[in-house]
């Protein structure tokens, strides 16, 4: 069914090197909830290492990594996503603008409510730390000739057949990433990255911001300063 809307050929003309940055949210739990437990940075600093040893293995690097680059790499979700399989090991994924990297966040976290029966009445307040990474690496571009002629397959709102079907044999072929459009938030730039090692976190002041959300069963926003995202659903 597959190779009656893409083709695996497109891989001899469509892979390419690219570089692009990208912001991806992730709920700011990682030093929260483990301050609770504690009375000082010392406790603080046994107590994530106790943690960090109970983990699953990190990814093999090239080159050491930010934590918030290569945990997505450590984990095998049981819920599948647009490139991964349920099951698999994890992907990073980022989004080039915020306002894409909140868009995904607010669906997920309208899922995240959907599917909880002791959230169908009130709100859920979270919080999130927002990043930027550098991606660069040999890459499919899902917008660009030839995978751009599978945009209907590519952008599919719940079917994410062909997209975990083109990412698993990227994989194979040694793509690093793979560059599509935003379903949340069309004719934006996403990317789903397979590869570690084409992810650097981008580190200075201006790349990590700290944003509110709250979510309920009809709507989903998203708060930094004075920017604020209100998505209705």
């Amino acid at each position: 069914m597959t190779e009656a809307v893409w083709s695996a050929a497109w891989f001899d003309s469509g892979v390419t090197s690219k570089a692009m940055k990208a912001w991806r949210g992730v709920e700011a739990q990682h030093v929260v909830s483990t301050m609770r437990l504690v009375d000082s940075r010392d406790e603080q600093d046994v107590l994530e290492q106790l943690l960090e040893g109970s983990k699953p293995p990190a990814p093999p690097m090239s080159a050491p990594k930010h934590f918030l680059i290569f945990t997505p790499f450590r984990y095998r979700p049981r819920h599948p996503s647009r490139f991964r399989k349920g099951g698999t090991l994890g992907l990073w994924y980022g989004a080039e603008d915020l306002f894409a990297a909140c868009a995904e966040v607010a669906y997920w976290r309208h899922r995240f409510v959907l599917d909880s029966a002791g959230l169908a009445k009130g709100d859920l307040m979270t919080e999130h730390t927002f990043f930027q990474a550098a991606i660069d690496g040999s890459a499919i571009d899902l917008m660009e000739p030839p995978w751009v002629a599978a945009h209907g397959a590519w952008t599919h709102g719940s079917d994410y057949t062909h997209t975990q079907a083109v990412a698993e044999a990227a994989a194979q072929r040694g793509v690093q990433w793979i560059c599509y459009e935003s379903v949340r938030a069309p004719g934006r730039r996403c990317a789903a990255v397979l590869d570690v090692d084409a992810l650097d976190i981008v580190a200075n002041g201006t790349t990590q911001q700290t944003w509110r959300c709250k979510a309920n069963r009809e709507s989903v926003m998203m708060v930094h300063e004075r920017e604020c995202y209100v998505w209705d659903f």
